[in-house]
């Protein structure tokens, strides 16, 4: 037997420990698990959508006030959470190919590179939760309103663009704190070896999860933070 024939059949016997018992194969298993996930994301969307939907109904309805709302938030730190969220998934698809590919080292690598990256959008967004505590920003504690205030705006009208900026997008950090638990299972696993080019279908399941939280950051960033970016000039 040669080395190419031992390879190939250590490969199949850490596959078969990886097949679940109700399923005939890895490729069965693999697709039934890709489906789960979409059928997740999409209660996941449906969610957000309504979200999103009640956003748009308030914004309709007080367009002046959203936009002087949307003028007190640092766009700066909400554009670079957005820079980072673009490169994890830049780093996550690298994390997956390197997977498919049985590269351990660099499935590692680009692992850690995105929960770094997750991480830093989290303390990012501390920073600015922070300064909104500062600046009496906070809907549901002694809110307070010093900022540009156009006509046809009003105090309570902005203070709903706050509660809907903090559920919105305290939501979304719910959501990558249970992506940086997922990630590090994913490198724990990573590290030990279980993934090979016959089984990763879990990397290739968080990536979907992944890619999907950035997505809702690309829309939630110009919605919440451009909006009344003409009053802060």
């Amino acid at each position: 037997m040669s080395a190419a024939d031992i390879h190939l059949t250590d490969a199949e016997q850490h596959a078969a420990t990886a097949l679940q018992h109700h399923f005939d194969n890895m490729e069965q298993q693999r697709v039934a698990g890709t489906l789960g996930m979409w059928v997740f994301l999409i209660t996941e969307i449906m969610f957000f959508g309504g979200l999103f939907t009640a956003y748009v109904l308030y914004r309709t309805l007080n367009a002046a006030s959203f936009a002087a709302g949307s003028s007190g938030l640092n766009v700066k730190m909400g554009a670079a959470n957005t820079v980072v969220l673009i490169c994890s998934s830049l780093t996550m698809a690298l994390a997956v190919f390197y997977a498919q590919t049985g590269s351990r080292r660099m499935q590692i690598i680009f692992l850690l590179v995105t929960w770094a990256l997750g991480a830093t959008f989290l303390v990012v967004k501390g920073f600015e939760y922070a300064e909104k505590f500062r600046d009496n920003h906070v809907p549901w504690l002694n809110f307070q309103w010093e900022g540009k205030m156009p006509p046809g705006a009003s105090v309570p009208s902005i203070r709903m663009f706050y509660w809907i900026y903090f559920v919105m997008t305290g939501l979304h950090a719910f959501h990558m704190i249970i992506g940086l638990g997922m990630l590090g299972f994913l490198i724990y696993f990573a590290w030990r070896g279980r993934y090979t080019p016959e089984y990763h279908a879990p990397v290739e399941l968080g990536g979907l999860y992944w890619h999907f939280v950035d997505i809702v950051w690309i829309f939630l960033f110009p919605l919440l933070y451009l909006l009344g970016a003409n009053l802060t000039h």
